[in-house]
């Protein structure tokens, strides 16, 4: 029995810690994503995957966990969707890179236009960042300016120079570089209006996320972004790489009904298959094209932008999505899941502690302390609890894969955690109830240190 009064769980992180020690001996973070890193979760209790089946995933440990992130968002069918699967091993079968186009780049580039209305042409690639970049690139030429304003409030839109520039992260990158790049508030039009005024005739493009799992556009806000970049002349860019295929197949834009110059995709486009898209106006695509008489941009020329499996990925999802309502069902699903997770929280008198906020396809838990202050601590503590009762959860991001049953587990797992982490607010600490040391935001400047030994 631990100190609560139940039954310790028989969960060993042994293999997993040793293989984690590896990696960070092998690779730099010991992860090649920093949101995967072993500093994301409890110390000694970051599981190493094997394998997953829909909602669950099993780790070196002979551990199952329900898994809710769904590979930062990217997974939206269910990990190894038979579906996506053997329509992957078809496409790799029939040779996955060739020296010309290939009949996939044309059948998914229709897939595509057909899919997103506002969508005129596409060019697909492997990752988000990738498109984003090439976004802001366009922008740019389009236009002859040279800054970019962001959002703010969004945390992140690119691995590269114009955007990490603006983190903690920024070690290597100039400030020259890093000037070029200025923000704006989510949901604020006169804080955009006042850049606008500060820069006159400077700013490229305005890329923002249309709407993040936590925050929903004011009526009026889209539409008068909208506005100002017919105003003003700068390129309207929406990252739909999370948005996408979560919100709708055609994306937050088309539920909220503002169409952008230029939108961004990725993530569950291909159901955790590397795939990734840039879509917009054709006047702004076909400057990377042949059908100009401008100054061409070099666009997302690559070896494996058009890689047969990506997109017979994609076609499949496309698929999938028109059979039947998968944001429907994420949507269902997670509106389930977050009325029981609320009830069984303030049953624990733990309702102004751990919060659930966000969109059902897409829910965050956040933590605080006793004196009501976002905590890594106690996030911690939440997730350790979470681990050690089959649930695996940097977040709450839901598929259409989570079965009732992945939902009763994930309540029966959160009661248990909620139950702790009362003790702890009790006696205003986690001190005794945490096993090692706190988890620590993934873009940081410094490493915190770090110690590898298994759970106390």
């Amino acid at each position: 029995m631990d100190e609560t009064g139940r039954p310790e769980p028989e969960r060993s992180f042994l293999r997993s810690t040793a293989a984690q020690t590896r990696l960070h001996e092998l690779v730099p973070g010991g992860a090649h994503t920093y949101a995967r890193g072993s500093d994301q979760y409890p110390e000694g209790m970051a599981p190493i995957i094997v394998r997953g089946e829909g909602a669950r995933v099993l780790d070196l440990d002979g551990n199952w966990f329900v898994e809710y992130g769904m590979g930062l968002r990217a997974v939206t069918l269910g990990h190894a969707y038979q579906p996506v699967v053997e329509a992957v091993a078809r496409g790799a079968a029939s040779g996955s890179g060739f020296s010309r186009p290939s009949v996939w780049e044309l059948e998914a580039a229709e897939r595509f236009i057909q899919m997103v209305p506002g969508a005129e042409m596409v060019k697909f690639a492997k990752n988000g960042s990738d498109v984003t970049t090439a976004a802001v690139k366009l922008a740019r030429a389009a236009t002859g300016r040279d800054l970019v304003a962001v959002c703010s409030s969004q945390p992140f839109f690119s691995i590269d120079d114009w955007f990490i520039g603006t983190t903690a992260m920024n070690a290597g990158i100039p400030e020259a570089t890093r000037a070029l790049t200025v923000a704006f508030e989510y949901n604020n039009l006169q804080s955009l209006a006042l850049l606008l005024a500060q820069y006159p005739n400077r700013i490229a493009a305005v890329i923002m996320e249309p709407a993040t799992g936590t925050l929903e556009p004011d009526p009026g806000f889209l539409e008068g972004v909208r506005d100002l970049a017919d105003k003003d002349g700068f390129v309207l860019i929406f990252d739909e790489i999370i948005c996408g295929m979560r919100w709708s197949s055609a994306g937050a834009q088309s539920v909220y009904g503002v169409t952008p110059d230029l939108s961004t995709w990725g993530k569950a486009l291909g159901n955790g298959f590397s795939v990734s898209a840039l879509a917009g106006k054709r006047s702004l695509m076909e400057l990377g094209g042949l059908n100009t008489d401008a100054s061409r941009v070099f666009l997302l020329s690559n070896t494996h932008g058009a890689e047969v499996t990506g997109l017979a990925a994609y076609l499949s999802v496309a698929d999938a999505y028109s059979e039947r309502d998968v944001v429907g069902i994420m949507e269902t699903q997670g509106s389930k899941l977050r009325s029981a997770l609320l009830q069984v929280i303030s049953e624990e008198g733990m309702s102004d502690y751990i919060t659930i906020s966000g969109r059902p396809s897409a829910l965050l838990f956040a933590t605080r302390d006793k004196n009501g202050r976002p905590s890594q601590e106690y996030r911690t503590l939440f997730i350790q609890e979470l681990l050690r009762n089959g649930v695996l959860a940097q977040s709450l991001v839901i598929s259409a894969a989570h079965s009732d049953d992945d939902i009763d587990i994930t309540v029966v797992a959160v009661a248990a955690a909620a139950k702790t982490y009362a003790r702890a607010i009790e006696r205003g600490t986690t001190e005794g109830l945490l096993a090692g040391r706190s988890v620590a935001p993934a873009l940081r400047e410094f490493a915190a240190p770090r110690r590898l030994e298994g759970p106390k």
